[in-house]
C-alpha cells in the first residue's frame, strides 16, 4: 500500500495510465502506466480508495486531510504520502484528483480549487458523492478538466480491513462518453464493477442505497434495544442469523420473502406489538407504523396478503397513526 511521494506528469509517458491518450481518448489494450493521483479529503472513503489504488501500482502522491482521524488514516493507509493543502493536492495529481468530501462541501471545494488555478485541462477531477453527478464539477470542466463522478456503493469503516471488502463492489459511475473507457479500467483496478448512471438519475440512486443501508442500520439497532429490553442478553446473538436470512432472501426472492404478522394480516399481534412499544418505546411507533404499512402494501400487491384479509389490520395502523398525530 506504499506509493511513491514523486510526481510524475503524464506528458513524460509514452502511454498514458489506464490505456488512455490524455485521460480521455483510448489507445491500445496493453498500454498503460500508473497514473499520478492525489487525493483531496481523507476521510472514511478517500482513504481507503487511496490505498486501494496504491496496492495496484498508482502512485498517490499526495493527500490532504485536516483533522487527527484524517492524518492518521494517510499515516496509516497512505505510508510515506504528504499532507498538503487540498490546493497543492490539486496541482501535483497529474492524472487523477479524487475528492472525496462531504456532499454538501462538494461544490465549494470544486469551485475554490478551480478558481485558484489548481486544476488543469486534461487533469481527471473525480468525486466520490453519491448523490452528485457531473454538475457540481462544471468549474473544473470549464477549465479542460476531465470530470467523473465515481462512487462506491459499499459502507466504509476508514481502516485497512475495508480493503478487504473491495472485489466485487459495484460503483455508481456517470461521466462524459469519452471517459468511460478511463472509468471502466479504474474501477476494474479498485475491483469493482462498474454501474452507469445517468445525470438526472444520480439523486435516485444515492436515496435507495441511503433508504437500504442507512435505514437498515437504524432498524437492526432499534431490534437490538427492544430485545435487551425485554430481556435478551445477547441482542446479536438472537437477531445475526434471522436478520441474515432476511436479508439473503429478500434480495434473492424480493417480496415472496416477507414473513411475520403484517405478510398474514395478524391485525390482533401488531395491535400488541404497538401497545407495548407505546409503553416502552414510544419513539419506536412511529417508525413501527410506517414501515407495516408500506410492508402491509407490497405483501397486498405481491399477493402475499389478499386485501380482504387486510382490512382489519389497515385499521389498526390506521387508527393508531391517527392517535400519533398530534
Amino acid at each position: 500500500m506504499s506509493a511513491s511521494p514523486r510526481p510524475h506528469s503524464g506528458a513524460q509517458s509514452p502511454a498514458h495510465p489506464l490505456g488512455v491518450a490524455g485521460p480521455a481518448a483510448p489507445t491500445g489494450p496493453g498500454a498503460r502506466t500508473p497514473l499520478t493521483v492525489g487525493l483531496i479529503g481523507a476521510g472514511r472513503v478517500g482513504a481507503v480508495l487511496g490505498a486501494a489504488l496504491a496496492g495496484t501500482g498508482h502512485h498517490v502522491v499526495a493527500a490532504s486531510g485536516v483533522s487527527d482521524a484524517a492524518r492518521r488514516r494517510i499515516a496509516a493507509l497512505l505510508p510515506g504520502v504528504g499532507n498538503p493543502p487540498a490546493d497543492e493536492v490539486a496541482r501535483v495529481a497529474t492524472d487523477l484528483l479524487i475528492i472525496a468530501v462531504p456532499d454538501d462541501a462538494l461544490a465549494g471545494v470544486v469551485s475554490g480549487l478551480a478558481g485558484t488555478g489548481a486544476l488543469r485541462a486534461g487533469q481527471v477531477v473525480a468525486h466520490t458523492s453519491g448523490a452528485h453527478g457531473l454538475s457540481v464539477l462544471v468549474p473544473a470542466a470549464d477549465i479542460g478538466a476531465r470530470p467523473l463522478a465515481l462512487h462506491p456503493a459499499m459502507t466504509f469503516t476508514g481502516t485497512a480491513a475495508d480493503l478487504a471488502r473491495l472485489p466485487g463492489v459495484s460503483y455508481g459511475v456517470t461521466a462524459p462518453a469519452e471517459l468511460r473507457p478511463f472509468a471502466a479500467r479504474l474501477v476494474a483496478d479498485l475491483g469493482g464493477v462498474p454501474e452507469w448512471i445517468s445525470e438526472d438519475d444520480r439523486v435516485l440512486y444515492h436515496a435507495a442505497l441511503a433508504h437500504g443501508a442507512n435505514h437498515l442500520v437504524t432498524l437492526v439497532n432499534e431490534a437490538t434495544d427492544r430485545l435487551r429490553e425485554a430481556g435478551v442478553a445477547d441482542p446479536a446473538r438472537v437477531l445475526g442469523p434471522l436478520l441474515r436470512a432476511a436479508l439473503d432472501n429478500a434480495l434473492h426472492l424480493g417480496d415472496a420473502a416477507l414473513t411475520g404478522p403484517v405478510s398474514r394480516g395478524d391485525a390482533g399481534t401488531v395491535a400488541r406489538h404497538l401497545d407495548r412499544l407505546a409503553g416502552t418505546a414510544p419513539e419506536s411507533v412511529a417508525a413501527y407504523l410506517a414501515l407495516a404499512r408500506r410492508t402491509a402494501d407490497r405483501a397486498i400487491d405481491a399477493g402475499r396478503l389478499r386485501p380482504v384479509d387486510a382490512v382489519a389490520l389497515l385499521g389498526v395502523l390506521a387508527d393508531r397513526q391517527r392517535e400519533t398525530v398530534p
